[in-house]
């Protein structure tokens, strides 16, 4: 099976920390759908299998209007072998969720709600130039709830500088307080070509301490596992049948097809991404100039199976490793991977590698290690 990931490239404004593609102009907005439209009709050949998920990412989804939702569903309705019940997930902001935009929304095929709370905090939402404010942030679960969606998931922030540990314990609080069935959680990282960046090396904001983002993951583990979540990946807890299966897909490896600038595709031998420019982007489409690809090698492909199965709880299977990339790749894993089970930053499970609890905030550092370098 297969996803399709949907990339809206539109924002109402620009969060300090943020290094996705989006424009808080609508001024090509109906050109940018079209567009989008397009893509899917010319490359439904690239997906023969079935799809099981759809996401509508960004940028924020929900800036554009439910009509123009439908008219993107429709195309993939139209083009592609859609199974009778797939996950479709929108992204949203708290501001954007109201009574009626949950009632435009609700005449469409989305199913699941992925929100940007963040935080549950003001002083926190204003050091990242959020537009929404604390109130929203609660609220706009009830909204959805009361809608009659009960697959939400949140994204929250953590190792914010200035942040209590009381106050990201709150944050966690307040999550299960509304009964969200999923958190997306994700330290804060300072990215080159951000405001944040600009903030902290003028002095105006506080660097990000490595040392607190740990502290949090800790706080965090133990308190989603105390309220019955699952760590299913390094970022996601979920709590039994609210796993992302979008996102789990690309965990483990299966096809997707992304369509809209800066969208990213992978199926299985190679990746391509869409120019992250929206007017390069639209110019490109008519020449067939708007992305670039590169074919993966036997090396790429198996550090890529490590990136993504180390981080999640099906882990890296070492009889897969020797049946599809061969005795040579399997020996040099073998080797590093005996060391590291000595160490305890990984364990071992029938014929399945997984990072320790106690090292999963290492998990980068660890698996770069076990790369292959030509």
């Amino acid at each position: 099976m297969a996803g399709i990931y949907i990339h809206i490239p539109f924002c109402k404004q620009r969060c300090y920390y943020c290094d996705f593609h989006f424009t808080t102009s609508l001024k090509n907005k109906d050109a940018i759908i079209n567009a989008i439209i397009f893509e899917l009709e010319t490359r439904k050949t690239e997906i023969t299998e079935e799809v099981k998920t759809i996401y509508f990412g960004g940028g924020t989804p929900t800036v554009i209007a439910s009509t123009d939702i439908v008219k993107i569903l429709d195309a993939v309705y139209q083009n592609y072998d859609v199974i009778e019940e797939p996950e479709i997930t929108i992204e949203a902001n708290p501001d954007d969720i109201n009574v009626e935009k949950l009632k435009e929304l609700k005449k469409t095929a989305i199913n699941r709600f992925s929100v940007g709370i963040q935080s549950f905090h003001q002083k926190d939402l204003e050091f990242m130039n959020r537009a929404h404010d604390k109130n929203q942030a609660e609220e706009c679960i009830s909204l959805i709830k009361d809608a009659g969606w009960d697959n939400i998931t949140i994204d929250l922030i953590y190792g914010v500088p200035n942040q209590s540990e009381q106050d990201w314990r709150y944050n966690l609080n307040r999550a299960f307080e509304l009964g969200v069935p999923h958190i997306s959680a994700y330290a804060l990282t300072v990215e080159d070509k951000t405001p944040l960046n600009k903030l902290i090396k003028s002095g105006k904001y506080p660097n990000v301490s490595d040392e607190k983002a740990l502290s949090d993951f800790k706080v965090l583990i133990d308190e989603t596992k105390k309220h019955g979540f699952i760590q299913y990946e390094i970022s996601n807890f979920g709590k039994e049948n609210y796993f992302s299966r979008h996102n789990s897909s690309y965990w483990q490896g299966e096809k997707y097809l992304g369509v809209g600038p800066s969208a990213h595709s992978f199926n299985g031998q190679s990746r391509r991404w869409n120019l992250a420019n929206n007017k390069l982007y639209l110019e490109g489409l008519r020449s067939n100039s708007y992305f670039e690809a590169e074919v993966l090698t036997a090396t790429d492909s198996f550090n890529e199976y490590l990136m993504t199965g180390l981080r999640t709880i099906w882990g890296v299977s070492l009889d897969r490793v020797l049946n599809d990339y061969g005795e040579e790749f399997y020996r040099e894993l073998l080797t590093k991977v005996d060391d590291m089970l000595k160490n305890g930053k990984l364990v071992k499970k029938g014929d399945v590698v997984l990072i320790s609890e106690a090292a999963r905030f290492q998990t980068d550092g660890i698996t770069s290690d076990l790369f292959v370098v030509d």
